[in-house]
């Protein structure tokens, strides 16, 4: 009996019993106690082992037999607590659904096991599984193509969701997830909104690390603000340490990143906001008058009071020492990466890089594929996502039938409305990697850069998924995370 399987599977012939066993799994339930949580789960996931928890849910491991993979299970922690929870979590389902970006966490299931709405409590995202979040990767020595070809791909993910008016608003460490194989993901889209050009936005909302200064000075914010927080996970990742450490964007987000990834630590170390633009403003020296006169009256005046620093020349925050030895298979070099800091981590964000430029950018642009940069868009059906104002009953209503909607468009298995799996897709530069595009995790082996030093194939993949916080997660002390990296 020929049927269709699940997206990203392969295609083969399916016996009945199969079937018949397969819709049983797919409509009985069981419960078991994880951490301090219950999880009652489709009994076609088994093997539930938790994997990291944070404010907005826990995560598990498991073992889904329809697919015959290994899943991420993340169980939201009270949804409807509130409205600021429930409108988070129908704005995070919702993204989730549209979104088909091989740089982006693929969703692969969402249930509940209550039947009606007003029984319903209890959200599970089935995501992709990866074997680690970039805050294990930062403390790694990265050489130039690992530490390229990373941020290639986080750029390659923003520019898709920018495309599509979405910006992320919360991009750090533990929420890019990555595999052995270099593979690497963005996820947790419960602060990610639609832009709106001159609209003052929540000024909040990026982990403080890696917070814009448009946002530490309350001015409204664009898409850039990703690549800040970019950039400041590239200096950490150099540093290996926090860039900016203050007390607690995504162009300027995706800086800080790469500041991070470059330095292997936070870029911007503050205590608070006020304190945050004090490790700004000490590192990278006190803004022009011209930046200054874009404030309003009262933060301008207490930017102004405060004490002025000269700051620092890029070379002597990057010197050469932070750096890996030039490549001289792809010619990249310290100077290309510490020019590429220098354009994402500027504070006034008229003048920041954008997600287009950076990927044209000689530090990143070796890896550049039009399949990938220019993916195609994805297609937001709720126009009005950022404005919606309910109730927390109505929010309830809302991601309800957002859960009967993916029920009935994945009937049989088969998801609808979703664009299928390409296949494995070779790169024209470079022989020795290539990629899928499929949502799912790819099963099968995979050739990325290697080293003398280490290989694919001898790094232990004890999966872990970063939850939405920077929780610690279990990946065995002895091995490496990232198998590609020396």
């Amino acid at each position: 009996l020929e049927t269709e399987v699940p997206l990203g599977c392969p295609k083969y012939t399916l016996c009945p019993d199969f079937i018949m066993n397969r819709n049983k799994r797919e409509k009985e339930f069981y419960s078991l106690d994880v951490g301090d949580s219950t999880f009652t789960v489709l009994k076609r996931y088994q093997n539930l082992r938790p994997i990291g928890s944070g404010a907005q849910g826990i995560v598990c491991s498991a073992y889904d037999h329809n697919l015959e993979r290994n899943v991420a299970i993340k169980k939201l922690s009270r949804p409807f607590q509130n409205q600021t929870h429930a409108k988070r979590a129908y704005r995070e389902l919702v993204l989730m659904k549209c979104v088909n970006h091989k740089n982006i966490i693929g969703l692969l299931n969402v249930f509940t096991s209550q039947k009606t709405l007003e029984e319903f409590q209890d959200v599970y995202i089935v995501m992709e599984l990866m074997d680690a979040n970039l805050c294990q990767v930062i403390q790694m020595e990265l050489d130039h193509e690992r530490l390229s070809y990373l941020l290639y791909q986080m750029l390659c993910g923003i520019k898709h969701l920018h495309a599509a008016g979405i910006i992320h608003r919360d991009l750090k460490p533990s929420n890019i997830v990555v595999k052995s194989d270099c593979t690497l993901k963005i996820l947790d889209f419960g602060l990610a909104r639609t832009a709106a050009t001159g609209l003052l936005m929540t000024p909040y909302v990026v982990t403080r690390y890696y917070r814009a200064p448009e946002v530490i000075l309350g001015m409204g914010y664009q898409a850039n603000v990703d690549i800040w927080a970019v950039g400041c996970i590239m200096a950490e990742m150099v540093r290996h340490k926090i860039l900016f450490p203050g007390k607690d964007f995504d162009v300027w987000s995706i800086g800080c990143i790469m500041a991070e990834m470059v330095r292997g630590s936070v870029l911007f170390p503050g205590t608070d906001h006020i304190d945050q633009w004090s490790k700004v403003i000490e590192q990278l020296g006190t803004p022009s008058q011209e930046f200054l006169m874009k404030l309003n009256q009262s933060v301008r005046t207490y930017v102004e009071n405060r004490p002025r620093y000269v700051g620092y020349t890029f070379e002597k925050l990057f010197p050469d020492v932070l750096f890996p030895a030039d490549s001289e298979h792809n010619k990249l070099k310290a100077s290309q990466a510490r020019d590429l800091l220098s354009k994402m981590l500027v504070i006034d964000a008229s003048k920041r890089i954008s997600v287009s430029e950076a990927l044209q950018h000689p530090y990143i642009n070796v890896w550049y594929d039009p399949t990938e940069v220019e993916a195609p868009p994805p297609l937001i059906t709720d126009k009005q996502l950022d404005e919606r104002e309910h109730t927390v009953d109505e929010w309830k209503d809302l991601i309800y039938m957002e859960v009967q909607d993916w029920e009935e468009r994945t009937k049989n298995g088969v998801i609808r409305g979703q664009p299928a799996s390409l296949g494995p897709v070779v790169r024209k530069n470079s022989s020795s990697k290539s990629t899928s595009t499929g949502a799912a995790v790819s099963s099968g082996p995979q050739q990325y850069p290697s080293t003398s030093s280490s290989s694919v194939n001898d790094v232990s993949t004890d999966p872990t998924l970063a939850s939405d916080t920077d929780s610690s997660l279990e990946t065995a002390s002895n091995t490496d995370p990232l198998g590609c990296c020396r």
